[in-house]
């Protein structure tokens, strides 16, 4: 699955006990082990300053709690949020976090970090993507943690080189309430963009303590809509919903909690008003330019079919923006914590997912058999016009099918043809801790994640004005004569990860050790059924077996339908130290890491019969920081060498993901933060980050040709962040603006064309209604307004090794909301 918005996999989890402190941690086993005293709490952190904490750790890193993540708009994805942790830089496809953005960590794209709800990775099984746009309501983030270096030792990742980011969703109140919040919205930037609404609702119900022994829930809704951000077509139509029980075992911090989770997407590609090619075109755009009508004039008509001649295709329906995105995700969780003994704890965390989603445009499909007189889904240009490649597979059915209901099967004709994905994925995470005495303790975990990956390119029809019947073509796939369903992909993988893993945790006096090693072994099994045709993994998808010996006879240089198994597996050591001294601490840490490659790099290696070789990366962090009662600081420095270093970006134009291998690659830098309350009212917040990487040596694109990489900086990541955020409690009213500016970003890895940096900022304001009436306390209304200078600038792009032009994302526009969030 694709890019930013491509709906995929993982939207999963399992929810993980609420501790005191630290928050930082992925699994229950994880937050107990990192404390000697659990209790379970069901507000927020005491030690946060305005909402951001300083977790005391060997590792760097920086929480955003309920209080700051409440400001932001209602529905906004928790990455956008997290766009004020020094390191992390997120661009957002739309004002409201409904098309989801691309960011990174420290240099490090989204693929490589490892983002968990309530314990269990949200990574695509398959490609390691993040689909920010499924994120779980912000009304119910207890608060979200980003680690800026390695993974806790039981983390069920294949691929988190650069880091977490971990979500926890609240635990439910002891008291009977309900919390709805509504919300209006719409973009008022420069350019006249006209009407382009938001609608949002939510709703939550806590059942408060329901029996003697503590038993409570809650249970949420959600409803989103909204209209394109640029274009004249298209918008967002998304429903949450959530459910989450917990049972106190005792007074010692023993429980179970189980939870669920669904999301449903019904969006269309968008933020973007086109493909741009060429350095030039990579100049800041005029306001106008962001708002435009589609190419093919929508409201459109495909050819009418006519009986009896050979109908054709047209644009109608084919524009990026048409594309559909659609999604239904969903997921059980359970957590576990059982005392065994006065130094025993057993820790237990299972899961289940489910994502049926796709992405992808239109083909041409041809009611006979193809040229060489084979059926199914065929890369390849037209072949009646061979200069015409913008659809490049080409589906055609076996025995002449009618599929315009012309009553001839001459014809040339609009389908859909999207990328379709379903995922089935279950996990667990245990941990048993032995307290060795008051200072020391020890824990050994089990970690198992399996995910059946099916993806399909099966075809559906198109309606006159180029609307499909469903955006789900595998609920009744367009067939040929004999009932087959060609098809332009058809694979199935199985990634599954068993890993056992051990640390010890000391205290030292003023001196904490953590020593660990995490033993992960991978499996992916890949099941091609489809002719792969070239070192890239392109496929021919064709019918029949007898056909696809013929096939791959006529053509020896392509490969047969086959089947593959890799392994990898390495031992991966950490280590910790954290030194306090009054309110001030050291913190160094090292990690090894390993990152397996995903399954579109498998794929593509089948035919050349050589394994990939997975990544390898050492991880060191050095660091100061300062806790006090009204101040939260760190800084810290970094280095982390990666070797075999893979970057992936995806290609609209091929709809697939491409893949280079920059080798060796150094990166360095030094992140900062400090959060400061002077005074009751007030609250100043600073943080930034720099970043520089060295790829060591040339990549080689031929068998004598290199692209100049040497000494080169990676594509894709900013030089440096800077930001603020300011708030002040004015009585009734609370104020709060934030600013952040990106610095300049290479669009390839030859360092020739320059993405220029920006400037964005945001405005809150709230009125607290209990402040008339004790009886609202639970009551306000806010507005927000994000860009708020209507900055225009390039969000996110298609990095590649040499490119020079590609597919771009403009940020997004200048937009307001206007919420009520009113509860008891």
């Amino acid at each position: 699955m694709k890019f930013k918005y491509l709906l995929a996999a993982s939207v999963v989890s399992t929810a993980s006990a609420m501790v005191a402190a630290p928050a930082a941690a992925q699994s229950t086993g994880s937050a107990d082990f990192d404390n000697e005293n659990v209790i379970i709490v069901s507000g927020a952190r005491s030690t946060d300053v305005g909402g951001v904490d300083i977790p005391e750790s060997p590792k760097a890193k920086v929480q955003i709690g309920s209080e700051l993540i409440s400001r932001q708009n209602p529905g906004q994805t928790i990455n956008d949020t997290l766009n004020l942790v020094p390191g992390v830089s997120f661009t957002n496809n739309d004002p409201f976090g409904s098309l989801g953005g691309s960011f990174t960590i420290r240099g490090f794209s989204s693929d490589r970090i490892s983002q968990t709800f309530d314990g269990v990775p949200l990574n695509d099984s398959g490609n390691y993507a993040l689909y920010t746009n499924q994120m779980l309501d912000p009304e119910i983030i207890e608060y979200a943690t980003v680690s800026l270096g390695s993974t806790d030792v039981d983390s069920p990742t294949a691929s988190a080189a650069g880091g977490t980011i971990n979500i926890r969703s609240k635990v439910p109140d002891d008291e009977f309430g309900v919390l709805t919040s509504m919300t209006y919205g719409n973009i008022i930037a420069r350019g006249n963009p006209g009407d382009r609404m938001m609608y949002r609702f939510f709703g939550k119900i806590e059942t408060g303590e329901i029996t003697a022994g503590g038993l409570k829930a809650y249970f949420t809704a959600s409803r989103t809509e909204n209209d394109s951000v640029f274009s004249n077509y298209g918008g967002v139509d998304k429903q949450q919903y959530n459910a989450k029980i917990f049972q106190p075992l005792g007074d010692n911090g023993d429980f179970v909690s189980i939870a669920g989770h669904y999301n449903q997407n019904r969006n269309n590609f968008n933020g973007s008003p086109a493909f741009f090619g060429g350095i030039e075109t990579y100049s800041i755009q005029e306001p106008e330019d962001r708002f435009y009508d589609l190419s093919d004039g929508t409201p459109c008509t495909v050819d009418v079919p006519q009986a009896g001649v050979q109908d054709e295709y047209n644009s109608c329906g084919t524009p990026f923006e048409r594309r559909y995105n659609p999604s239904n995700t969903g997921n059980l969780r359970g957590n576990s914590r059982f005392t065994l003994g006065d130094s025993l704890t057993l820790t237990v965390d299972p899961s289940f997912q489910y994502v049926k989603a796709n992405g992808g445009g239109t083909s041409i499909g041809f009611e006979g058999f193809s040229p060489d007189g084979y059926t199914g889904g065929i890369f390849q240009t037209d072949p009646r016009n061979p200069q015409r490649n913008s659809r490049s597979t080409q589906y055609y059915f076996f025995g002449g099918v009618d599929l315009n209901g012309d009553g001839d099967t001459l014809d040339y004709v609009n389908i859909l043809s999207p990328s379709h994905t379903q995922t089935r994925r279950y996990g667990v995470i245990a941990n048993l801790i032995y307290d060795i005495d008051d200072n020391n303790r020890v824990r050994l975990a089990y970690t198992f994640d399996r995910a059946r990956h099916r993806q399909t390119g099966t075809a559906g029809s198109l309606q006159l004005n180029g609307e499909p019947f469903d955006v789900f073509p595998i609920n009744d796939p367009l067939l040929d004569i004999n009932g087959v369903a060609p098809q332009k992909r058809d694979r199935l993988s199985y990634a599954t990860l068993n890993q056992v893993s051990a640390e010890y945790r000391g205290e030292f006096g003023d001196l904490v050790a953590q020593i660990g090693v995490r033993a992960p072994f991978f499996t992916r099994d890949l099941n091609q059924y489809c002719v792969t045709t070239d070192t890239s993994g392109n496929v021919n998808c064709i019918n029949g077996a007898t056909d696809i010996a013929d096939y791959v006879a006529a053509n020896p240089g392509y490969l047969a339908p086959t089947s593959a198994k890799y392994k990898y597996d390495k031992l991966l050591p950490n280590v910790g130290l954290t030194y306090t001294f009054g309110d001030a601490s050291v913190f160094a840490s090292y990690a090894k890491n390993l990152s397996v490659p995903g399954t579109d790099t498998l794929y593509g290696s089948l035919l050349a019969g050589v394994a990939p070789t997975p990544e390898t990366s050492d991880s060191f962090d050095l660091g100061l920081r300062y806790q006090s009662g009204n101040i939260q600081a760190q800084v810290s420095g970094w280095f982390n060498r990666y070797n075999n270093r893979l970057a992936s970006a995806y290609d609209p134009v091929l709809d697939r993901t491409v893949t280079r291998n920059l080798g060796t690659v150094d990166k360095y830098g030094v992140d900062g933060s400090i959060s400061w309350k002077p005074a009751d009212p007030f609250l100043i917040y600073l943080f930034g980050s720099y970043l520089k990487s060295d790829i060591k040596d040339d990549v080689q694109t031929g068998a004598t040709s290199f692209a100049e990489t040497a000494g080169k900086r990676e594509a894709g990541a900013p030089k440096y962040t800077l930001g603020a955020r300011v708030q002040a409690d004015l009585g009734p009213v609370e104020l709060g603006a934030q600013v952040k500016r990106t610095g300049m970003r290479y669009l390839n890895d030859i360092n020739t064309v320059e993405l220029p940096g920006y400037t964005v900022a945001d405005l809150d304001a709230r009125l607290s209604l209990g402040y008339f009436d004790e009886d609202f306390d639970k009551a306000y209304f806010q507005v927000n307004i994000t860009n708020l200078f209507d900055e225009v600038y390039i969000g996110s792009a298609s990095t590649g090794l040499t490119t020079s032009g590609g597919f771009v994302n403009i940020g997004p526009p200048r937009a307001i909301t206007a919420s009520l969030v009113w509860g008891f």
